[in-house]
């Protein structure tokens, strides 16, 4: 596997298919001519409107560009059996781990990553979390400042263009930096919030800043509803049952 936790030597094992319904929404699902159902969301804000934290230049660059190529790729890509009709998470699923279908992987991969980071920003947000998710954050951090610490490590450690990711995986949050278009959907994990650290997402504001990028972003533009939305609702508790 080509992801490295910042807790665990093996992050991404097996089960937690929950809640992927969830993040099924995020795509306006529509097929072009027999392809996987991928598309290009519209931003829920203006190009301008993440500054000073994301320049105009640079949402430009990564969202009309970057973005819309691996959407536009991913459609040819998945044209026909065994791909026609299947969601973006069905297709990373089945093409993940296998080195002939790697380029359907990383398109599919990339369109559906990015789709979750731009909807999981917002001008004016960061800031802490609140209710279930502070309190998961801080039974597993320490806390939420240690959190910010570590997402900012990963992402500064990471060798190469990839991802910072926050997920659930077996009922615990991890964070984990993942290479080029690797993601969680592709381990049986829940994705929470994943930041872009490739360098068509910072380096036009930030260049070689990649840890005040992150840091920008956590302080200033995540969408913490967004990401709490996407946690499963928590187990009923089994009932007491009486004494014969």
């Amino acid at each position: 596997m080509r992801y490295r936790s910042v807790r665990h030597r093996s992050f991404f094992g097996k089960t937690a298919l929950v809640a992927m319904c969830l993040v099924s929404g995020l795509f306006l699902m529509q097929c072009d001519s027999g392809s996987a159902t991928f598309t290009k969301i519209p931003l829920p804000y203006a190009l301008d409107a993440l500054e000073p934290a994301i320049s105009a230049k640079t949402m430009d660059l990564h969202y009309n560009r970057h973005y819309a190529g691996y959407v536009k790729k991913a459609i040819e890509l998945t044209r026909g059996a065994p791909y026609s009709g299947k969601s973006p998470e069905e297709v990373i699923r089945m093409t993940a781990g296998d080195p002939d279908k790697a380029a359907v992987f990383n398109n599919a991969a990339q369109a559906w990553n990015h789709a979750f980071f731009f909807q999981s920003l917002k001008p004016k947000g960061g800031g802490e979390p609140e209710g279930r998710l502070a309190e998961m954050i801080n039974g597993s951090f320490g806390g939420f400042k240690k959190f910010k610490t570590q997402m900012i490590t990963a992402a500064s450690e990471q060798f190469g263009s990839g991802w910072v990711w926050l997920a659930l995986k077996d009922g615990k949050l991890m964070i984990c930096a993942a290479s080029d278009a690797d993601t969680p959907i592709a381990h049986d994990a829940i994705p929470l919030l994943g930041i872009d650290i490739w360098e068509h997402a910072y380096y036009l504001d930030y260049q070689n800043r990649r840890g005040d990028y992150v840091e920008a972003v956590l302080n200033n533009l995540v969408d913490w509803d967004f990401v709490s939305a996407h946690l499963p609702a928590p187990a009923e508790p089994e009932a007491d049952v009486p004494a014969e």
